[in-house]
């Protein structure tokens, strides 16, 4: 029977996605695909620029026979890049790695931790780490697609160059500013407007193609070969900057569970693949007509009345591909807390229609003043894209060794299989890895700083709330043991329900053990909620309520949610009264412990690390508000722990 319900379910489920395969395929366009889509701004000349050795150099004396050899080799990069990362890893491959539905970091980890026997540990490591990488990702993006859109007006005149950084930080901080009123308004207007960005990408692409058909062999694999081998170093940071043109393909696993694997690939497939390569071999087409467009050849390919349309363009789709990695920090972060990584930070949904739409005031504002300084420090595209790389290259590389545990383990293959198809992807994101930390000076520490930083605060939590869960363990009560005490010797009993939060069900809530001590009494009925994540991103309603009466007084409650859910206690109680335990929320008191923590004489941290713990505990999200308590009817007593 349960195998019929699960088949049913999935036949209805996959039902509502054929019926909404074009919407869903709309939307993609306008949310998986708005960073990938806006490289073009700044890839291709980048690249072109590094390969020639033309930094520096004044464009006017730019020679055709020294521009043609570095336009052809970029080009075959870049579209290689394209099919092999984009197309064959993640298209095809990792989008096959879903976890009840959905895609991303965490749920490619939990996958991975299910078969990796011994390496559970390591598979957490990497998780940590490329999600890490994520927030460098989700920091640079935004500042450095506002100021590439924004340096086309450098092109329609010169003089408007010194209007260019303060009208990216007005655009940039006027985005952070909204994000709190949410975004479900403005993404039904993502899709058709990321649709007409990629109709003008490869329509110009035909048009310059038409004028130079030469620049097609750049589709023989040779011209990229030969290029990065003949050209020592300079083809070394050539192919760094060739990364830039695939930053945002994580977009396509993570965003999976929001659109489906089907409707991402067709839109990949269909759109958004050949409109990027057009545009890539216009550009070099124009650049092969006339050297000097290397100035900036995505804008100099337009016609001068289409200029300003162009630019009012690219700033709005800058904006829509900044909102996509916004959006997905707080996705990560929230997942990040409800797997222990983080302490709680205050989640707040902006819809009530669309549950993934969230807004973290923390998150926000930190990375509003990340990006705010990465564009003044670094004020331009060209020095913003040294900074880029690395943070997606170091991503692409811990979902390989996930994808290749996953595939190995979980789906069957043999080692041989797995290792044959993964190696060389791993190889080829090695050399991007490579190639991009030897700009680690130039600005590739930005997100080695952001990442490490992010790194040492998860290991800490986790390893902090591993101390402090052992501290607790050895002065827990238990629970069963308590509640016989009290049956045989019953305190005063007051009227109405009281809930108690636990971490371990098995114990008694240190707040209850508070209360009966300072208070000597006891309520009618007793609830103990233990509030529990599982390893799968969301739980169905009539899973995540489970009861069981421990005595006349004392029922425990398990509330299930997934790491991609925000734990609701209010919720949780009013499924119970579906299971048939009504709790009338006006006549219970809820108590909750409010630990204070001390550094212990013999902590089993280093002296740094249990101080920040500390510091990180008490700026978490008080458990009322986080875990969505009526604040009217919580009782707090406090506790010390010496952790």
């Amino acid at each position: 029977m349960p195998s019929q319900t699960a088949a049913a379910k999935d036949l209805k489920q996959a039902h509502s996605h054929e019926h909404h395969f074009w919407p869903l395929t709309l939307g993609a366009l306008g949310v998986v695909y708005g960073d990938i889509g806006t490289s073009p701004i700044y890839a291709f000349k980048e690249a072109v620029t590094a390969a020639a050795g033309l930094h520096g150099t004044t464009v006017t004396t730019v020679d055709a026979s020294i521009i043609a050899p570095a336009v052809l080799g970029i080009l075959s990069l870049i579209i290689w890049t394209l099919l092999l990362l984009v197309t064959g890893k993640y298209v095809f491959l990792v989008l096959r790695a879903d976890l009840n539905g959905e895609g991303g970091t965490f749920a490619l980890m939990s996958l991975a931790q299910r078969v990796a026997g011994r390496s559970k540990q390591v598979m957490l490591i990497l998780g940590i780490v490329g999600t890490c990488f994520l927030y460098g990702d989700a920091a640079i993006t935004p500042a450095l697609s506002v100021i590439s859109a924004i340096e086309g007006m450098n092109v329609i005149s010169p003089t408007f160059g010194k209007f260019v950084l303060p009208l990216s930080i007005v655009i940039l901080v006027l985005l952070f500013a909204v994000q709190s009123y949410g975004t479900a308004r403005m993404a039904s207007y993502f899709g058709p407007i990321i649709v007409v960005w990629f109709i003008a990408l490869g329509g110009i692409g035909i048009v310059w193609i038409l004028k130079e058909p030469g620049v097609l062999a750049a589709f023989n694999p040779y011209y990229g070969v030969a290029f990065f081998v003949n050209h020592g170093l300079i083809g070394m940071t050539a192919l760094g900057l060739v990364f830039l043109a695939v930053t945002g393909a994580e977009a396509l696993y993570a965003d999976m569970g929001h659109f489906g694997r089907k409707p991402i690939q067709a839109a990949w497939l269909a759109v958004v693949l050949p409109a990027l390569t057009l545009n890539y071999l216009g550009q070099g087409a124009a650049v092969l007509s006339n050297p000097e467009a290397i100035e900036n050849p995505f804008f100099l390919m337009y016609p001068p009345w289409a200029l300003w349309p162009m630019v009012l363009l690219s700033t709005v789709a800058t904006v829509i591909a900044s909102q996509a990695v916004i959006t997905g920090a707080y996705s990560v972060t929230r997942q990040a807390i409800q797997l222990g990584l983080l302490p709680r930070f205050s989640v707040l949904h902006t819809s009530k229609d669309v549950a993934g739409q969230i807004y973290l005031p923390r998150v926000n504002w930190v990375l509003l003043v990340v990006v705010l300084l990465l564009v003044v420090i670094f004020k331009s595209s060209s020095a913003l894209t040294a900074a880029y790389g690395i943070a997606v290259t170091a991503t692409m590389i811990t979902t390989s060794i996930m994808a290749f545990f996953v595939a190995w383990r979980l789906w069957g293959w043999s080692l041989w299989q797995s290792a044959g198809l993964f190696a060389p992807l791993l190889a080829l994101e090695m050399v991007f890895f490579s190639a991009n930390i030897m700009k680690i000076f130039e600005g590739a520490w930005v997100p080695l700083v952001i990442a490490g930083s992010l790194m040492i605060i998860m290991l800490t939590w986790a390893r902090g709330t591993s101390v402090l869960n052992t501290q607790s363990r050895r002065q827990d009560t238990s629970l069963a043991w308590l509640v016989g005490k009290l049956e045989q010797k019953p305190p005063h009993r007051v009227n109405g329900t009281a809930v108690f939060l636990t971490a371990t069900p098995n114990a008694a809530p240190s707040a209850l053990l508070h209360n009966l001590k300072h208070n000597h009494m006891l309520h009618e009925r007793n609830i103990i909620i233990t509030i529990r994540t599982a390893e799968v991103p969301r739980v169905p309603s009539s899973e995540v309520v489970k009861i069981e009466k421990i005595s006349d007084s004392f029922i425990g409650v398990a509330l299930t949610y997934g790491f991609m859910e925000t734990p609701s206690v209010e919720r949780g109680l009013q499924l119970c009264r579906k299971k048939g335990l009504n709790i009338d929320s006006a006549s219970t008191s809820f108590f909750l412990s409010r630990r204070v923590l001390r550094p212990a004489s013999k902590s089993k941290m280093p002296f740094w690390q249990d101080q920040l713990f500390i510091w990180l505990a008490g700026s978490a999200e008080d458990a009322t508000s986080y875990f969505q308590i009526p604040s009217d009817r919580v009782v707090e007593i406090g506790t010390q722990i010496n952790v």
